[in-house]
């Protein structure tokens, strides 16, 4: 019995082992598991906090770099200005030895400027420039401007020039209704306004020289003449179904509803009263006298100013998607039920983008289809003096069609608007390209045949 109980004993202790023995296993296992993970996990973070020091000591590297760079610029403009007073000081120093032998006053103006350094540079105010009238140029809306000093003047820094428009030939009057508009910052002796629209006929000009000290006193000034074509719709006597504007007119189908009636009794009496929806027009049609308001299927409109003699250019642009329209030019006694290039009285270029696209030129009920698209923008030229009447596309310059007609009576811009709207561009001159190609054709005899096509 007692060894049966130690046989026993000795087989729980042979167990215990062998569980204590399975637990080391297990133990043994996770150490050799968990030792490599954790050796990674340090490397992890090792490189992390080494990317960090990294980054810690580009920024470090570029905030110095930088705050060198500033400090450097800071000295270098303290050297500069530095070495400005030192020269400034130099000709404020020959400067008054000068004045001591200065008998004319007005040479003895000058102005000191205080500068943010205790110290004072006196400056010569700069005298009046002189506009160099014969390299002045007007061209294609554009005026080309020249000016020289008296006499050379180093420590000019930029000029000031000023213009306005006026109807006022000769010297500039001391009141006139418009302001003087200002260009700022010239750097060089000529400049260049573009862009303009020459609504008046002529304008003035004046320019001042800048030092970095004051502004001298203005060149005299100079008119130049800027004459050029400007008219308007006529809105009383448009057809109803368009919506007339100073410079734009567009097709209303629900224009005049309402109103006809009472319109049409009107225009039987030759009033010419305009609807209530087109009093926004400023222009007064004096120049057509009382005449009848367009109706039926005559959607047009003329311009408010005839043209008798001369040479003339405006410009129309289609708005979007417009589905009919014509360009041209009638004559005043236009019937209120005429079409435009369906009369011996009009001659216009029609296009239209509805069903059958055409683009044709139209005189006395004649057409002539003309090759290519129609240009976004068109042209119209008109000389009354050589009898032509010219389309052309606007942003090329190119042509598209010329009438040539002895034109009897004065003439007037002629618009047909169907089912969208145009837009209007005067104050324009002729422009060059445009006067070079019509004397070209003129020297050629009309040896293009545009030239004498549909002649009245």
């Amino acid at each position: 019995e007692a060894l049966q109980r130690i046989i026993t004993t000795l087989a729980n202790k042979n167990e215990e082992l062998h569980n204590f023995m399975e637990t080391l296993s297990h133990s043994l296992a996770g150490v050799q598991v968990n030792c490599p993970q954790a050796v990674s996990d340090l490397e992890e973070e090792f490189d992390r906090l080494f990317t960090i020091l990294v980054e810690m000591k580009e920024s470090m590297i570029n905030t110095i770099k930088q705050e060198g760079a500033k400090k450097t610029q800071e000295l270098q403009h303290q050297l500069t200005q530095s070495g400005g007073a030192l020269k400034s000081a130099v000709e404020l120093l020959e400067f008054a030895n000068n004045a001591l032998d200065i008998k004319d006053e007005d040479d003895a103006r000058i102005c000191c400027c205080l500068f943010k350094y205790p110290f004072l540079c006196v400056v010569s105010v700069p005298r009046a420039p002189e506009m160099e009238v014969g390299d002045c140029l007007v061209l294609d809306n554009t005026v080309s401007l020249a000016w020289k000093m008296p006499v050379e003047d180093s420590k000019i820094d930029h000029y000031i020039l000023e213009y306005r428009k006026t109807d006022h030939e000769g010297l500039p009057r001391i009141k006139d209704e418009r302001c003087w508009e200002v260009v700022d910052n010239i750097k060089t002796t000529e400049y260049s306004l573009s862009g303009l629209k020459f609504d008046s006929k002529f304008m003035n000009f004046r320019v001042r020289a800048c030092n970095k000290a004051a502004a001298g006193e203005y060149s005299d000034p100079v008119t130049l003449e800027t004459r050029a074509f400007n008219f308007g719709f006529d809105s009383s006597s448009s057809h109803l179904n368009l919506k007339v504007e100073d410079r734009s007119v567009e097709w209303d189908p629900q224009g005049g509803k309402g109103l006809e009636s009472k319109v049409k009794g009107k225009e039987n009496k030759g009033s010419g009263t305009p609807s209530p929806k087109r009093t926004s027009t400023t222009r007064s049609p004096a120049i057509r006298g009382g005449r009848d308001r367009f109706t039926g299927e005559s959607y047009t409109v003329l311009g408010d100013t005839s043209m008798d003699c001369g040479q003339h250019y405006w410009e129309v642009k289609a708005l979007k998607d417009c589905k009919s329209y014509s360009v041209g030019v009638s004559y005043r006694n236009l019937g209120k039920f005429d079409q435009l290039g369906k009369t011996n009285t009009t001659w216009c270029i029609h296009i239209n983008n509805w069903l059958q696209p055409s683009f044709a030129a139209k005189h006395n009920n004649k057409a002539k289809s003309l090759d290519g698209t129609a240009p976004g923008r068109i042209g119209v030229f008109c000389d009354l003096d050589s009898g032509q009447l010219s389309f052309y596309n606007a942003e090329t310059k190119q042509l598209i069609h010329t009438f040539k007609a002895k034109f009897s009576q004065p003439v007037v811009p002629a618009f047909m608007v169907w089912c969208g709207g145009l837009s209007l561009s005067t104050g324009m001159q002729v422009p060059s390209a445009v006067k070079s190609f019509q004397k070209t054709e003129n020297g050629l005899g009309g040896s293009n045949s545009s030239l004498n096509s549909m002649a009245q």
